[in-house]
């Protein structure tokens, strides 16, 4: 069993490795199933068997080269700093990858969630979310990494499109504040608005709260997200 679960490992790394390869070499050409197998030395039903489909198959070489990047944010620190880094390594990340960046967000499917971006809005969420509790954001924690994401990814397309001669990277500095100027709260909690603190009520009912049942619990988050919008 041993022996037949290694070389499965080996068929895959390989299918992985020769995916790669050929997606740098096309430098944004498409790369076809058949030159895939070839290269790995498979036949296209073993693709199959790994990935499911060619697509599945590039979205994974594409998740092993986002883990350069998308990575668990670190314990300490100003999360509002720790955000602008996140973006700041995102971009950096698409101009030196062009091609896995583009394959990635340039050809999402309309309707069908992408695995990567949810990741990173996992990861973003992870920061937003002492925010709302502390009333520093003016909408919920959720929301906030949704709408950092997008813009973050839009700026970052927009950069790669640009001539590299022409690419303006003091634009993407400002978008970002731009951004967190729209998410955040100028103040914390003591002088927040009835929207922010109503955000930080709700982050806070997130945890067992032993003194209302499910439902009040329910309703009361249907109040405090009227309050916040």
């Amino acid at each position: 069993m041993a022996g037949r679960s290694s070389n499965a490992t080996s068929t895959r790394d390989r299918l992985l490795l020769a995916a790669g390869q050929l997606l740098h070499e096309a430098q944004g050409g498409p790369v076809s199933t058949r030159a895939i197998c070839e290269r790995a030395g498979v036949q296209a039903p073993t693709l199959y068997h790994h990935f499911g489909s060619k697509q599945g198959l590039l979205d994974a070489v594409v998740n092993y080269g986002f883990t350069q990047y998308v990575q668990a944010p670190e314990p300490g620190g100003d999360p509002v700093d720790r955000i602008r880094a996140g973006w700041d390594r995102h971009v950096g990340y698409g101009l030196e990858n062009p091609q896995f960046y583009v394959l990635l967000y340039g050809q999402i499917e309309p309707g069908v969630p992408c695995n990567l971006t949810s990741s990173a809005e996992a990861m973003l969420l992870e920061l937003f979310t002492p925010l709302a509790r502390d009333g520093r954001l003016r909408v919920e924690a959720a929301e906030a990494a949704r709408q950092f994401a997008a813009a973050n990814s839009g700026v970052t397309l927009s950069l790669i499109a640009e001539p590299e001669e022409r690419r303006d990277l003091a634009m993407s500095a400002q978008v970002r504040e731009a951004v967190l100027a729209g998410l955040l709260t100028e103040r914390p909690a003591e002088g927040s608005s009835v929207g922010a603190l109503a955000v930080a009520l709700s982050t806070a009912l997130e945890d067992d709260v032993d003194e209302l049942t499910t439902t009040e619990r329910h309703l009361l988050r249907e109040w405090l997200h009227r309050l916040s919008n």
